[in-house]
């Protein structure tokens, strides 16, 4: 598995819109909040991070392949480092997570829209 699976499988989920930002890194993100960050783009990516619900992120960050996210761990931010840490059901199930906190946390009518669209 690689991370390209994970990129496919973020900008696929509803409402999700892709853009480079910091002039490498690769985002993914709903109502303009991001959900899933990786890079360096183009290239191979060294890692992507991701947001966790609370009560996962001790859970992920004590696995080999995972640490807190550089910037964002006090906001339960993940970053794998290391594709296979997990398979990939189970990656792709984290991001499609992701992208749920962060739309729960959009006003609803957004909410709406954004799914609408999805």
């Amino acid at each position: 598995m690689s991370f390209a699976a994970l990129k496919r499988h973020a900008a696929a989920l509803p409402g999700a819109t892709t853009d480079i930002k910091w002039g490498a890194d690769w985002v993914a993100s709903v109502g303009g909040k991001m959900f899933l960050a990786g890079g360096p783009e183009p290239g191979s990516w060294a890692s992507c991070s991701f947001k966790v619900d609370d009560h996962r992120f001790l859970e992920l960050t004590g696995l080999p392949g995972f640490a807190p996210a550089p910037y964002l761990a006090r906001v339960k931010w993940v970053q794998l480092r290391d594709p296979k840490a997990l398979p990939l059901a189970d990656l792709k199930a984290l991001v499609t997570r992701s992208h749920a906190l962060v739309l729960a946390k959009l006003p609803l009518k957004l909410q709406k829209e954004l799914l609408a669209k999805g």
